[in-house]
């Protein structure tokens, strides 16, 4: 399969197109692939990192209200168009996959106007504005929550999950906690507010120092590189089962040893939470597009998998409901049960057989 993937802006759409070309490696059916993204965009250096061939295209969002940028806009995305057309002939792909992000509006655009086979994969419960339009004229449309269905035409979607899902899904308890100065045997707590933290979840965190210390469980808290010498700054003596790091590298391998996730809900961190089965305490970003990090969360907890607390609950609710959960362990369980329940450990290969079907 010769494979162009187009996605970008964030890691929610990065990471499951990674994972994607990864599955396809390990099965030998990736004949050759490209990854076309911005230069402005984290793809532009996650994506070389990771050793997959990476072309950039220049290409700005609308903004969502009337502007005049918006008509540069316009022009950006007509001239992108014509320089992705250049692309795919030259590369000349059996498949085009789009993974969200405005890069992958003008590549899937033209490959639809090249009649060359195209799938698009939204990963959080509210459709990006880029997949609703490329919805109309792609082949396929992957989804990881049944709520955002509605969203596209009824006859393109299909339930595939996240294929971040399928990478973290075989994890086994390991002694990774052990580089902490942590017992990997010992029911742990871990605090993260992803790759650059959030100073809420951290306030919130060192407010609970001593309460946590006081307790039978130990806690790992990552405060994201941009604000770990600020939260040093402010903790005095740390107790032996209370732990600050700044970044983990290849967090995914410390999730099979933890009892209780705090987070953020972003759709690659539920695919792994859920992949795993472990329950969460969720804190919904406010500042993302259509609040879609609160409807992800509100579909955790409804499913039981997840408790909701929103940024202005932290300072009151955050240590109480904490403390409650891993005193409980019965509703431990039957959180861990819920969140199994939502995930989808084969996403990745669900996908493939759409990418195999659309190019039959």
């Amino acid at each position: 399969m010769r494979l162009v993937v187009s996605g970008g802006g964030t890691g929610g759409h990065i990471y499951p197109a990674l994972a994607l070309i990864d599955q396809l490696k390990k099965e030998g059916k990736l004949d050759a692939v490209l990854y076309v993204g911005t230069h402005r965009g984290l793809e532009s250096r996650i994506v070389p990192d990771a050793g997959i061939p990476f072309q950039a295209i220049e290409l700005q969002g609308f903004k969502r209200s009337l502007s005049l940028s918006n008509f540069k806009t316009i022009q950006m995305f007509l001239s992108s168009v014509g320089k992705a057309k250049k692309v795919l002939a030259d590369f000349k792909p059996d498949v085009v996959v789009g993974t969200g992000g405005y890069v992958a509006g003008g590549v899937l655009f033209a490959a639809t106007q090249m009649h060359i086979p195209t799938v698009i994969h939204e990963s959080n419960s509210v459709a990006g504005l880029t997949n609703k339009f490329l919805s109309h004229f792609v082949d396929k449309v992957g989804i990881a929550f049944p709520e955002v269905a509605a969203a596209f035409p009824a006859k393109k979607v299909v339930m595939v999950g996240n294929p971040r899902a399928q990478q973290v899904a075989g994890l086994q308890p390991n002694d990774r906690l052990a580089e902490f100065e942590l017992d990997p045997k010992r029911r742990t707590l871990l605090i993260f507010g992803g790759s650059r933290g959030a100073p809420a979840i951290n306030r919130a965190a060192l407010a609970s120092v001593e309460a946590f210390g006081d307790s039978d469980f130990q806690t790992l808290f990552v405060t994201g590189r941009a604000h770990y010498d600020a939260v040093m700054a402010e903790v005095g003596t740390l107790p032996a089962n209370f732990k600050i790091a700044p970044y983990i590298d290849d967090m995914p391998a410390i999730l099979p040893d933890v009892a209780l996730v705090v987070s953020r809900s972003g759709a690659t961190s539920l695919a792994e939470l859920t992949a795993l089965g472990i329950p969460s305490v969720l804190i919904p970003s406010p500042n993302v597009t259509h609040d879609h990090q609160t409807v992800n969360a509100q579909s955790m907890a409804d499913a039981g998998a997840a408790v909701l607390l929103t940024e202005p609950d932290l300072p009151a609710k955050f240590t109480q409901t904490i403390t409650a959960l891993l005193a409980d362990d019965g509703r431990l369980n039957a959180m861990a049960k819920a969140a199994a329940k939502l995930g989808v450990p084969d996403a990745t290969d669900r996908l493939i057989a759409v990418l195999e079907d659309v190019i039959k």
